[in-house]
Formats: structure tokens, C-alpha cells, sequence
């Protein structure tokens, strides 16, 4: 008898090859950030949570831009083709997208940090604190 994995077979390899492949065009994981900042990162990072949320806690390096809030005045200082790169409280939040999708409608590149804050402090790193 077949379990619920396997109910529904496998996509062929190409098929699943390109799935897995694209995905990394649309995010990126808390690893990969941490290493970026620890270096010069070529991307902003966009911690898209309300100020409060941003000031118990953030991704060090990350500028507090709510998602209700990206709008074209807000992206001025940046060049046009500067990689954005959101995040919220973790996988159970979908403030990440909200943004993504406000970037993408207004033509920024962009990309979401898998996990958020939650994916963040299981890989051990630490959060900053607004005036900590």
C-alpha cells in the first residue's frame, strides 16, 4: 500500500530539475545572508515587519521597511537594478511575499530570505536590537 508520499509519484527528473533550479532566482536562505554581511553584501536586505517587531529584533545589517510601505518615493536611494532582499517572522509569516510583491510590481529585483527571523536564529546567529 502506497503512503501519501507516494500516492502521487515524483516529477520526472528534468521537470523537477527545473522546479528546484528556479526557485533559487526567487529566494535565498539565512546562511547565505549571513555570510553576504559578513563580507560586502551587493544586495539591501528589508526587514518588512512593523517598527516594533524591528526593534525587539532584526537581522543586523537589515533596514525596517514595512511592507505596507514600499512604494516608489521609499526607493530612490537606490539604484534601479539593486537586489532587494525582504523578510518577516519566519515561515509562518507571509510578510516576506507582501513585499516581494511590492517590489516586483514596482520593477525592483528581488528576492526573499527563507526562513525570516525564526530560520535566522536556528542557524545560531544573532539578532540586533534597536538602540541595543
Amino acid at each position: 500500500m502506497a503512503s501519501n508520499v507516494t500516492t502521487i509519484p515524483a516529477a520526472p527528473s528534468d521537470e523537477a530539475l527545473a522546479h528546484f533550479a528556479a526557485e533559487f532566482t526567487f529566494e535565498t536562505d539565512c546562511w547565505d545572508v549571513h555570510d553576504a554581511l559578513s563580507k560586502k553584501a551587493d544586495f539591501v536586505l528589508l526587514d518588512v515587519r512593523g517598527p516594533e517587531l524591528f526593534a525587539k529584533g532584526h537581522v543586523p545589517g537589515a533596514i525596517n521597511l514595512p511592507h505596507g510601505k514600499i512604494i516608489r518615493s521609499k526607493l530612490k536611494g537606490w539604484p534601479e537594478d539593486t537586489l532587494f532582499v525582504t523578510y518577516c517572522a519566519g515561515p509562518h509569516c507571509n510578510g516576506a511575499a507582501r513585499g516581494a510583491v511590492r517590489l516586483a510590481e514596482l520593477g525592483r529585483p528581488v528576492k526573499i530570505m527563507a526562513g525570516g527571523v525564526t530560520g535566522w536564529l536556528d542557524e545560531g546567529f544573532e539578532l540586533a536590537t534597536v538602540g541595543g
